[in-house]
């Protein structure tokens, strides 16, 4: 069986690495296995990779994104030659995760898929696929994708346009071009995000529910000369980890919290750009993004809490690979993020809240050790890559017998 799956980026960030880890299983389990991409990290893939465009195109598919608001309707030639690649490869199945990123055309895409009518397997990493512009939108309680989207209250928000508001023209064409596989099954990471498909205009199409998954061989309790450099004597790391720290992420609460928590504790926050450092203030230690997952591994080690204090979001990766390494997890009532821990081996405060964030800080931090195992057993036992990974296989088999 050859397996072909698109994504924008390939063995780099949360869902560049679920698309390289399928494609690993896949060939694990004799299978071939192609992954096409815009962006691939500095690791490389063990999938046959396809290049999809180049800067010059994400530039000109950008422009087209900020004047026009029309992100997903660039990248043109580049998408005309993919097609002709994966009709020589000629899958059996093929894997869609994010089609957004300025790098593909979905109505070219589509059309392609409708003429040869393959067994499409869709993983949704966020809710662009079902709305007019925005990725999340839930941070202006906006509902206006269960029927029709139009004067967008995120149009500045990524994938950002300046001067134009085309959420109603878009919406219309995604449900056109959207629908219309005889074969598409899609998949959410989240029961959160299952449960907006199924009010959306995808929901006659079946939706399965998959985790994400992790390396638990690589995701566990560990301490390197790297993460001792951040540990300080008597103090408790309070730990945040993103690729990128956007407003939607929550970097301005770590700074609230800063002020509110006593000489007991330290904030360490992973992934901050240049810019960024200039911005927190001294009290808060930043860190540069790692591609060195052993690092990163050893930074939640070192941490007695976790804190995802994101705005918006679908069942993020960084909240599991904490637990697999035994440190209980703080998260906003935000998404599917909650879906990850349990009363054993974490707490879900309500989005902003400081106050109680502070609170739930200072209870889980004396509570830590008792905590550690349950944590890496929620971990092994739901969100093992080797078994969240295999559930993706026995459905690329399922769909390509049927």
């Amino acid at each position: 069986m050859k397996i072909l799956q698109i994504n924008t980026t390939l063995n780099t960030t949360s869902t560049g690495r679920i698309t390289e880890e399928i494609g690993k299983t896949v060939m694990d389990h004799g299978h071939e296995s192609y992954a096409a991409c815009n962006r691939i990290g500095p690791n490389g893939s063990r999938s046959e990779m396809i290049l999809v465009g180049n800067t010059l195109d994400v530039y000109a598919h950008g422009l087209k994104t900020r004047l026009f608001d029309r992100h997903g309707f660039g990248s043109t030639g580049a998408t005309s030659r993919l097609i002709r690649q994966i009709e020589d490869i000629n899958p059996d199945v093929i894997g869609l995760h994010n089609l957004h990123g300025y790098y593909l055309n979905v109505e070219i895409l589509f059309n392609y898929l409708k003429k040869v009518q393959k067994p499409v397997v869709w993983t949704f990493h966020d809710c662009w696929p079902f709305t007019g512009h925005c990725a999340y939108f839930d941070s202006v309680n906006c509902d206006k994708w269960k029927t029709e989207c139009g004067s967008c209250p995120l149009t500045h928000a990524y994938p950002a346009s300046w001067l134009m508001d085309n959420s109603t023209r878009n919406f219309r064409d995604k449900k056109r071009i959207f629908t219309g596989l005889e074969n598409l099954t899609i998949v959410t990471p989240s029961r959160w995000l299952k449960n907006l498909v199924d009010e959306s205009f995808l929901s006659d199409y079946e939706t399965k529910v998959i985790h994400n998954g992790i390396d638990l061989n690589t995701f566990k309790p560990c301490k390197t000369a790297f993460s001792d450099r951040i540990s300080e004597s008597n103090k408790k790391i309070i730990l945040g980890v993103a690729s990128i720290w956007d407003q939607r992420k929550g970097l301005n609460d770590f700074v609230k919290l800063s002020k509110l928590l006593d000489d007991q504790f330290k904030i360490v926050i992973v992934g901050l750009s240049e810019k960024q450092f200039e911005t927190i203030p001294p009290n808060i230690l930043g860190i540069k993004r790692t591609e060195n997952i052993e690092e990163l591994a050893s930074l939640y080690s070192s941490a007695s809490i976790f804190i995802n204090p994101t705005y918006s979001d679908n069942f993020p990766t960084t909240n599991i690979e904490a637990l697999a390494c035994g440190t209980p997890v703080i998260t906003y009532n935000t998404g599917g993020s909650p879906e990850a821990i349990d009363s054993k081996t974490g707490s879900v405060v309500e989005k902003g809240d400081i106050e109680l964030l502070k609170d739930a800080v200072e209870k889980i931090s004396v509570k830590k050790s008792n905590m550690k195992e349950d944590c890496i057993k929620r971990a092994s036992l739901l969100f093992s890559k080797d078994d969240r990974f295999m559930d993706y296989l026995k459905l690329y088999e399922s769909v390509s017998a049927a």
